[in-house]
């Protein structure tokens, strides 16, 4: 299973926010490129940005972005705020592994369509329940659409990932989590990572044994050291199987 820092942007910060609510963004002191390296350095192999400016169309933290792609050494997607076809092309075009496309999906989903079949393998869908319905807009607006339902829509299309979020979880009411995330992951036909899942880690462990889930996202429990990454990472390793003796 394969662990997704998460770095969250707005102003040029890196933050947390309680059920996507930029008026009341919970601010951590630190430089998101020097955050980004660190996550590097700790064996990370990919991380998510996400750029909650960009989700009103403001693009001041493009640059930073652009700064991690450049130095950060791993794989990077990129989220938030991603509307049209050429801007999904100017982030793989700046070097993004993965572009994650999240209300786009609600809105326009032909358009997301559109996007696999041109970039095939680097656009993930971001998927966002609450009460069993898919929300979008920053968790604001929510949709008719079950997430089963959601999905079929994109059924045969070559996604790279599915990521997703119960926010129940997020609000603490986390108790159908698991069973929301090993349903659709055993419905998808791309990876799932799931989201909002991870406050310790007994957490990490817990979910590494969920089938069909091929990572997850962390983000507050990493800043507020709830969580390890360099322990996170080591314990969704998957194990060397053993290997035959021959004398």
């Amino acid at each position: 299973m394969q662990i997704y820092p998460l770095i969250e942007l707005l102003d040029g910060r890196c933050v947390s926010l309680f059920r996507g609510r930029t008026e009341e963004p919970q601010i951590w002191h630190v430089d998101p490129v020097k955050r980004a390296l660190e996550y590097a350095e700790a064996g990370a192999e990919a991380i998510q940005i996400t750029d909650f400016d960009a989700m009103s169309g403001d693009h001041r933290n493009d640059e930073v972005i652009r700064e991690i792609i450049r130095t950060v050494g791993i794989a990077v997607q990129v989220g938030g705020g991603v509307k049209t076809l050429e801007r999904i092309a100017e982030w793989i075009d700046h070097g993004a592994a993965r572009v994650v496309l999240g209300s786009l999906a609600v809105y326009q989903p032909e358009l997301v369509k559109e996007a696999a079949s041109l970039h095939p393998d680097q656009i993930v869908l971001a998927v966002d329940v609450y009460e069993g319905k898919v929300v979008s807009d920053g968790w604001k607006n929510k949709s008719a659409f079950d997430a089963s339902g959601f999905l079929e829509k994109f059924k045969g299309d070559p996604l790279a990932a599915i990521v997703i979020t119960d926010i129940d979880a997020d609000i603490g009411d986390a108790e159908d989590t698991l069973a929301l995330i090993t349903q659709i992951a055993g419905e998808a036909n791309a990876p799932v990572i799931a989201r909002g899942t991870i406050n310790d880690i007994d957490d990490v462990s817990r979910l590494q044994y969920v089938p069909h889930v091929s990572g997850t996202i962390i983000g507050r429990a990493l800043f507020d050291r709830s969580v390890d990454l360099t322990e996170a990472l080591a314990v969704a390793k998957p194990e060397a199987a053993p290997k035959a003796e021959f004398i």
